[in-house]
Parts: C-alpha cells; structure tokens; sequence
C-alpha cells in the first residue's frame, strides 16, 4: 500500500482482486454443492466453508473497494464434476486449486496481515473436507479399478493377439465381444465372492456390479474401433489409444481421489498391459509366420 493514502498499489491491487474472486467463486461453488448433498451433516460443514469464503470475499472488498464478480464457467464445471464423478473427486481436486492459492496468500502477508489468516482459514478447510466425505461411490473405487484394470490388460492383449492371425476385423470384433462377456460376468462374480468373504463394510453385489459393469464399458470402448473401421492394424492402433486414455484417466481419478503419484500408477499399470498385449502380438506373429496358422 501507498503509505500517504493506505490504498493499494497497481500490482498489490491485481492480487487482491484475484484472490477476491477466487473467494466469490468457490462460495459459490461451496453452496452449490452443499444444494445436493442429503447427508445433514455434510451438507452443514460445505454451507459452513462456503460462509466462511464469503467472508474472505468481504474482508478482500474492504482493501480493493469493488465488487468482484465470480467465474461462472469455474463453477459449473465443478458442479457438473461433482455430479458425474463424485463429490469426493470434484472436492480434492479443487483443494488442489486452493493449495496454490494459499502460495498467493502468503506473499500478500507481507503486505496484509489478514492474509495469514485467510491462509490458516483455507488449510482447516481442507482438514474439515477431508473428515467430511464419505461417499457411497468412492467406496467402491477399488471394485471399478479391478474390473478396469482386468479389462483394458486382458482385451488388448488378446485382441493384439488376434489381429494378426484373423483377417476379418468383424470376427476380430465377435471374439472380442464373446470373452469381454465372459470376462466382465466372470469379474463380477468373483469381486462378490471375494466381498462376501471379507465380511466388510461393502455389499458383495453391489461391489459386483461396480466391477462388472466398468470391465463391460472398457470391453466395449476397446472392442468399438473394430466395428467401425475396415483395416485391421488401423483399428489396433486406435484401440491402444483409447486404452491407454482409459489408463490415463482413471489413474488421474484415483490418484487426485487418493492423494497418490498419478505418474507411478499410470506407469505402472501401461508398462502390464504393454508387456502382456507384446506377448500376445509375439504369439500371433509367431502363429502367422512359423506356425503357419493364420486365417489370412
């Protein structure tokens, strides 16, 4: 600040104004949330947190003297985030936004001694959020990542495989679609069987259908170039494209979901299905080429 007149200089100004809408924009956010959430206490601790940002919108206004408007896209995106992939994904991830957001606020608390408690605010926001969610889909996470991770290793290598000793990418597509079935039932029953056997807090069927259901969708993703496309390595070479966007993104899931590397998982589980679908292309080729086996 200007010390004749206490009001703040040209970049002290900008600062404040971005952190005064991003306050504006994430009691929005807060209280859209908390709108369509059922459990009493949950929804208390979001209205709470949304409150307590308006309030930081207001300190924020008595320095700037002007009215901020929120970022409307920023809100509907993570209100559309939350209803498609969860309150606990959509949350995490923002309080990834607010993580560096409070790097902001400690270079404005120099300058603003209101700003360290601002930033005192925002970190006991993150332990409330983190005490709050409990959430019946997050439970079940683990029962997707196994149908997914089956799914996407197990189709493209036997696919990988087939490609080069069938000719037909339609029955390239039928055999694919025969064992995606079998392997999604087959997940499906033996997550059930596993569940019932821990004897936890999950519900065997339920924790079947998350599994079955997930393998069934990547099974139709990686099956789905096949159907559309004539030439048979164009169609492999898509279909391992969109494995590895599958890949990509639910280790992106789990890992901002589960505070983990994102890199290490989406490594690890891309160098498994490489060396498992080489393999499999290994056998074709060797099923085309020395064997003399191929329906070509």
């Amino acid at each position: 600040m200007t010390q004749q007149t206490g009001v703040p200089d040209a970049a002290l100004l900008r600062s404040i104004l971005q952190v005064q809408q991003n306050e504006i924009t994430d009691y929005h956010i807060y209280h859209k949330l908390a709108s369509r959430i059922r459990d009493p206490h949950n929804r208390q601790v979001l209205e709470q947190i949304g409150r307590d940002e308006l309030g930081h919108y207001n300190l924020w206004k008595q320095y700037s003297q002007q009215d901020v408007s929120p970022k409307r896209l920023r809100i509907w995106f993570f209100y559309l985030l939350a209803r498609t992939f969860g309150l606990n994904f959509a949350i995490k991830l923002m309080e990834q936004g607010e993580e560096m957001a409070q790097v902001t606020y400690g270079g404005l608390a120099g300058s603003l001694p209101a700003a360290a408690q601002v930033r005192s605010d925002e970190s006991g926001h993150e332990v409330k959020l983190m005490e709050m969610i409990d959430e019946d889909r997050f439970k079940y996470v683990g029962a997707v990542i196994r149908g997914l991770n089956e799914s996407v290793v197990e189709i493209t290598a036997i696919i990988a495989g087939l490609s080069l000793v069938l000719a037909d990418n339609g029955l390239i597509a039928l055999a694919g679609i025969i064992t995606g079935s079998a392997m999604s039932l087959s997940l499906g029953a033996t997550e059930y069987l596993a569940t019932e056997a821990e004897e936890g807090h999950l519900r065997p069927f339920k924790a079947a259908l998350y599994t079955g259901f997930a393998a069934a969708i990547t099974v139709t993703l990686l099956i789905s170039p096949y159907l559309a496309l004539q030439e048979t390595y164009t169609a492999l070479g898509v279909m391992i494209g969109i494995g590895l966007l599958i890949m990509l993104f639910f280790n992106y899931y789990v890992a901002v979901a589960r505070n983990i590397s994102f890199w290490k998982r989406f490594g690890k589980m891309g160098l498994i299905a490489a060396a498992i679908a080489s393999f499999t292309f290994l056998i074709g080729w060797l099923a085309t080429n020395v064997w003399d086996i191929s329906l070509h």
